[in-house]
């Protein structure tokens, strides 16, 4: 092991794991009276997935849980978040549920605390219901009741063994990119009239962290996507799309969490459908904020005769993954403060709930993943984090995105963000260089010494 003052070293107690969810890496999503989800009718369509593959046999992770928490105890992290498939627990997002599903969490829940992973749950990694998405699906107000009545479900059966529960994962990535943009499930090009589904996942993560919170649930959070927004330029056009859009991917979602109102600027867009007591529902006590946080965008003022008023320009200067993301960590160190001085007391202690990069590399003649660069990213966001709390910033987590490479939603399986790498023909693990560098990192922290 590299001597400890070659990693970033944080607070005691700090706590380092790692992520995952339900479709993109489970499979077996016909087996044990699991219901078909949004992604697997929307993977069926033809020219959605850039490689034309589904999330039907992903890792296998169904079958494989023993062996994939093994690794997970061999990274030495203590904790460890996935997300339950609603489609498993109720096969069309009504009614009684489904044993076998509840059985398998039963499963993996028990498998990791045994091997020393607190997990963290999400209720909603964007596996909708097909049944539900039929009845209009996140623009039908009806749906928060029935994600409160699953929430009421899991969070009976659950509560007891799961150390922190998050709602709903990346609400505005869900309805922006899901009914906004159609790029993710379930497709649709809706635009601004994308946001009642904005507003329901919202409403959703109020009535669900009430339903957990009944059932005995002691941390419930949030897992939103940030991403510092950047004008393409000096121009007053572009600096006041950059403050709009900015309002719509950030301050949409993270208002109404923390105090209860959506961005004046956006207000207007949002009173047509919503009702009394809403915001007051959103507003939940927060025990977490999760962040997940992967690269700035920029953003410039579109042509008139654009669908959209924004248009996203290419962050230059910058290295890139993979993805052609530019990695940028000292924008998250920046984020994480400026977000402390804007909401204060306001803002509960914060996770990283996602952070990782996409590179491609395989395994060697000998079988060595060499992924340099994934180390580079995880060690440059992880002193992003500290820097962060030298600051004043309450940070008590870093949840790597991802244990494993997986089916990476419109990408398919052509983006590798895991820490080990899989062999989608095998489904053998190989421990890339970044999974040993990830456990050395946590072996040199000061409560390991």
């Amino acid at each position: 092991m590299a001597p400890p003052h070659d990693f970033p070293l944080l607070p005691p107690g700090f706590r380092f794991g790692t992520s995952t969810a339900s479709y993109q890496i489970e499979g077996a999503v016909a087996e044990d009276g699991r219901g078909p989800s949004i992604w697997d009718t929307f993977t069926a369509e033809p020219g959605r997935i850039a490689d034309g593959s589904t999330g039907a046999v992903a890792c296998d992770h169904y079958h494989r849980v023993e062996e994939d928490v093994a690794l997970m105890q061999e990274l030495g992290t203590g904790g460890y978040r996935f997300s339950i498939a609603w489609p498993r627990i109720q096969p069309t997002g009504r009614g009684p549920a489904n044993e076998r599903g509840l059985a398998f969490y039963d499963r993996l829940i028990d498998t990791l605390l045994a091997n020393g992973q607190q997990p963290m749950v999400t209720l909603y990694h964007w596996d909708l219901p097909q049944a539900l998405e039929d009845d209009g699906g996140w623009l039908n107000r009806d749906t928060v009741d029935r994600f409160a009545e699953y929430a009421a479900i899991v969070g009976e059966r659950f509560a007891d063994r799961v150390e922190h529960w998050i709602p709903v994962n990346e609400p505005n990535v869900a309805s922006i990119q899901g009914y906004g943009m159609g790029v993710h499930a379930p497709g649709k090009k809706l635009l601004f009239d994308c946001l009642p589904a904005a507003h329901h996942l919202l409403m959703a993560h109020g009535r669900a962290a009430i339903e957990l919170r009944r059932a005995g649930a002691t941390s419930v959070g949030c897992a939103n996507n940030h991403a510092p927004i950047w004008p393409a330029s000096d121009d007053d056009a572009d600096v006041g799309m950059s403050k709009i859009f900015d309002a719509l991917w950030n301050g949409a979602f993270l208002e109404p969490m923390l105090l209860g109102r959506y961005p004046a600027d956006l207000m207007p867009l949002f009173e047509e459908f919503m009702a009394e007591g809403d915001l007051a529902t959103i507003r939940q006590p927060l025990d977490f904020y999760g962040v997940n946080y992967y690269n700035p965008m920029k953003v410039a003022a579109a042509d008139e005769d654009s669908e959209t008023p924004f248009e996203f320009r290419e962050v230059v200067g910058y290295p890139t993954t993979d993805f052609g993301w530019p990695i940028v960590p000292d924008a998250l160190r920046e984020f994480l403060v400026m977000f402390r001085a804007r909401f204060r007391a306001a803002l509960p202690p914060i996770m990283i709930t996602e952070s990782g990069c996409s590179y491609g590399m395989g395994p060697d003649e000998n079988g060595v993943v060499d992924d340099q660069p994934r180390i580079d990213y995880l060690r440059s966001h992880v002193n992003a984090v500290s820097e962060a709390i030298q600051r004043g910033v309450d940070v008590r987590g870093y949840y790597c995105w991802s244990l494993m490479d997986n089916f990476e939603w419109a990408e398919g399986y052509t983006q590798r963000f895991g820490l080990v790498h899989v062999d989608y023909e095998t489904l053998q693990r190989t421990r890339k260089n970044s999974f040993h560098w990830y456990a050395d990192l946590i072996a040199a922290q000061p409560q390991h010494l």
